[in-house]
């Protein structure tokens, strides 16, 4: 089994992760959401300097609304990648949420705060959104749970960006049963029982102590079978293709002529205008052809397994140029292309470094997905909190 988990000696800031505090609702769990959710009377920033003179939101958006009707107590909204247009979580505007137990590493984005703040344990369950693996990415690289759900099923009123066909809100959590109580708030369900889940690996690249800790993670699971998805690595680059086409519609004029906006993030939009029709055209066809593919692959199984990374989290000192850490996506952006719904577990290498089991459901199954995971990792949390 991987190494126990050694949390480092001088716990990390944390006082830039909430950019702005709140008291909302009820006494019940304690919730963060991510600044890119409208919360009425607060401007919603999406951790850019380009939005920081919003005027105030007139009305919460949905999925704040649907906490809120849940009872929760909603205590702040946390700091993000800029326009939810990166991978690393580095934000000079914002601030950059520190990774509470490999601080020396990038919290993952665009979701940085909210990984964050629940694995610092500011919160019982924190948002985020998830538009090519910003739940699941930074959820892999602070140890906690994920949950991107089925595309759709929950409703993105008040979200930005305001039209996707990828994006998905989703939850985070230390542990699974959390993230199943989390995900039951937001996707209105009850929870189920799974006894012996049917799983199959998808066969992907990934680093050597990647798979060595899925291999050790799924002992004693039972016979997992290999299986290929031809369209994966299409679906890859496809999934890039319609993001920068979709985000170019919606920030690309702004990205032209304000400038207070980061330099890493205007130069990624800017470079997004350049995307054709065509290649949106070419890229929708792949999105069938790879959708098509993952549900006959789930067919006969209940969840697909694959790593959630290809490789650990790397440092902050080698995150310094934004788009050598694309890549850091490529087992997760696949599945927001097919809209299946999709949620990590933490594990960690040898080398106590965090890692992640990603699995894939059948859409609209998002309870039993939540259910597999609980049935699998029942145990307590990867590591133990610092707050």
């Amino acid at each position: 089994m991987p190494q126990e988990f050694e949390a480092p000696s001088v716990a990390p800031d944390m006082s830039g992760v909430a950019t702005r505090p709140l008291m909302l609702g009820s006494d019940g769990l304690r919730v963060m959401v991510k600044e890119c959710l409208g919360v009425s009377g607060v401007p919603t920033r999406c951790g850019s300097a380009a939005f920081a003179d919003a005027p105030a939101e007139t009305v919460h958006s949905a999925v704040v609304e649907d906490l809120l009707a849940a009872e929760v107590r909603i205590t702040g909204l946390v700091t993000m990648h800029e326009m939810a247009f990166g991978v690393s979580g580095v934000n000079a505007f914002a601030g950059t949420a520190p990774n509470p137990n490999w601080p020396d590493r990038i919290p993952g984005g665009s979701s940085s705060g909210t990984a964050s703040a629940v694995a610092a344990g500011l919160c019982d369950f924190a948002i985020g959104t998830d538009t090519g693996g910003s739940v699941r990415q930074p959820a892999c690289c602070c140890g906690v749970y994920g949950l991107k759900p089925t595309f759709g099923a929950i409703d993105r009123r008040g979200a930005v960006p305001r039209a996707s066909s990828l994006d998905v809100i989703g939850p985070m959590a230390r542990d699974a049963a959390m993230l199943e109580c989390a995900a039951s708030i937001l996707l209105k369900f009850k929870g189920e029982q799974v006894q012996t889940p049917r799983l199959a690996r998808i066969t992907v690249e990934a680093d050597a102590d990647i798979n060595d800790a899925l291999v050790k993670s799924l002992a004693g699971k039972g016979q997992i079978p290999a299986l290929d998805l031809p369209s994966f690595k299409a679906a890859y680059e496809a999934g890039l293709v319609v993001i920068n086409h979709e985000i170019a519609q919606e920030f690309g004029q702004l990205a032209r002529s304000n400038a207070s906006m980061g330099e890493d993030v205007r130069s990624r939009i800017l470079a997004a205008l350049e995307v054709t029709d065509a290649q949106r055209a070419d890229a929708e066809e792949v999105r069938a052809r790879f959708t098509e593919e993952v549900d006959a692959a789930l067919a006969t199984v209940d969840a697909l397994v694959l790593p959630t990374m290809p490789c650990v989290p790397p440092t902050l000192s080698d995150a310094q140029d934004p788009r050598a850490l694309i890549p850091l996506t490529r087992l997760v952006r696949p599945f927001n292309l097919s809209g299946h719904p999709a949620l990590t577990i933490p594990i960690l290498t040898d080398s106590g470094l965090p890692a992640g089991l990603q699995l894939v459901g059948r859409k609209g199954a998002d309870a039993t997905l939540c259910a597999i995971a609980r049935s699998l990792f029942p145990a307590k949390p990867i590591v133990e909190t610092q707050a």
